[in-house]
């Protein structure tokens, strides 16, 4: 009942229910695509409303493009796999995606289901057009070798951080932005620009999912830089326990005041785009990564458990984000939220606050703004309770009616 205490976001979660539906109705009919598509919606449920915003050849290259990196991804956060086994796999993985015979079992719950029926993936990629392939293998071979890497790297510099987010998420950009101008749609963007648009989405990420990997079994994953956390505690670890909460609010501030610094980049990327469908493909997931960051920033909730954007407000974002005017007035409106919880104490409060007005002013001079009324609390005010059972009836009929 919680989100339904929210009428202003009612509507858009009935939306995002009904785009659901929609997204089952579209898969295509041979059993490859069929697998790539429920993958996708197992392993990023966000990600496969997101691509529906794309025609359907894009889609197709697209989400064969996620499930590789995917793939790869989760051939990198095995921590059971040894080195010497898992770096000659990264290292190759462009290769692999061209043979349906290949196997390797690892990763856990769709994760483990992804990879051991990789060939359904490697089928569907054959199936794709020459500069669809050519685009994607490019980014998984440089992606792979830049994972490889970091294996046997840690995070210690800012320039460190940024190398390893340009592999694992710039180079997502590099591959999104070649796949649109494969379609003829769009100009081939610069390339400082698109690895922003991965930058400033792997950083919030990476913020986000801090006491996730810190707890990773059998050994935990660092991605925070040494060069940052080292200013406010002697272990990384020490940030999650209560005794240094202070601290570790201070470096997460920290963290994402470094994040901000992509986000006027990510403006000029989407302000360029031409069709209607790969901006809000591309606008959606920014949006939502301001928001996160302006949950996240002073939040010590980070460091004791899951953060992220309540599902109502997810819901508004993806069926109000149509314009760049809906970017422009999203940005201004989180910044201003995130501006809100600055604390003039914080070591890095002058410059946090630089960078928010940066993105504001950015934001204001387009002359584009209008008001959205997002906001990250609970809400103040209760719906009448008959009002709220009806709504959720609707939604539980709706639910049932395209769940067939």
């Amino acid at each position: 009942m919680g989100v339904l205490s929210r009428p202003e976001e009612v509507p858009a979660l009935l939306r995002l229910k009904l785009a659901a539906g929609r997204i089952r109705r579209q898969i295509p009919p041979q059993d490859h695509w069929a697998f790539a598509y429920d993958m996708l919606q197992r392993v990023s449920r966000s990600f496969a409303l997101v691509i529906q915003q794309l025609g359907p050849d894009l889609r197709n290259a697209v989400c064969v493009f996620y499930l590789v990196l995917r793939a790869l991804d989760t051939v990198e956060d095995d921590t059971a796999i040894p080195n010497e086994v898992k770096l000659p796999i990264l290292r190759d993985f462009y290769r692999h995606i061209y043979n349906p015979d290949w196997l390797f079992s690892c990763g856990a719950n769709d994760y483990r289901v992804l990879m051991d029926n990789f060939r359904q993936v490697s089928t569907a990629f054959l199936e794709l057009g020459e500069g669809y392939q050519k685009a994607i293998e490019e980014i998984t071979r440089r992606m792979g070798e830049g994972m490889a890497k970091f294996i046997c790297t840690e995070v210690e510099t800012i320039d460190d951080y940024d190398e390893y987010c340009h592999y694992v998420a710039g180079l997502v950009g590099y591959g999104l932005s070649r796949l649109f101008h494969a379609t003829g749609t769009e100009d081939l963007a610069p390339d400082h620009l698109s690895n922003s648009m991965g930058l400033f989405l792997q950083k919030t990420n990476i913020i986000r999912d801090y006491l996730e990997d810190i707890n990773e079994i059998p050994r935990c994953r660092m991605f925070w830089p040494r060069e940052i956390w080292s200013k406010y505690v002697d272990k990384l670890e020490d940030l999650k326990y209560e005794e240094n909460s202070e601290k570790a609010v201070q470096c997460l501030n920290d963290m994402v005041t470094n994040a901000l610094i992509h986000a006027q980049d990510c403006l000029q990327y989407m302000s360029a785009l031409k069709d209607n469908s790969n901006f809000r493909f591309c606008a959606i997931p920014q949006i939502m990564a301001i928001g996160t960051c302006a949950i996240c920033y002073n939040n010590v909730k980070v460091f004791r458990g899951v953060v992220k954007m309540r599902r109502g407000l997810t819901a508004r974002v993806i069926d109000e984000t149509k314009s760049i005017s809906d970017v422009y007035s999203a940005f201004y409106e989180f910044s201003s939220l995130l501006e809100s919880k600055i604390d003039d104490n914080d070591p890095n409060a002058a410059l946090t606050r630089r960078r928010v007005d940066a993105i504001k002013k950015t934001c204001k001079s387009s002359g584009l703004l209008k008001r959205r009324g997002y906001d990250l609390e609970k809400s103040m005010y209760r719906m009448p309770m008959l009002i709220m059972i009806a709504l959720l009836l609707v939604a539980i009929i709706l639910g049932v009616l395209y769940g067939k």
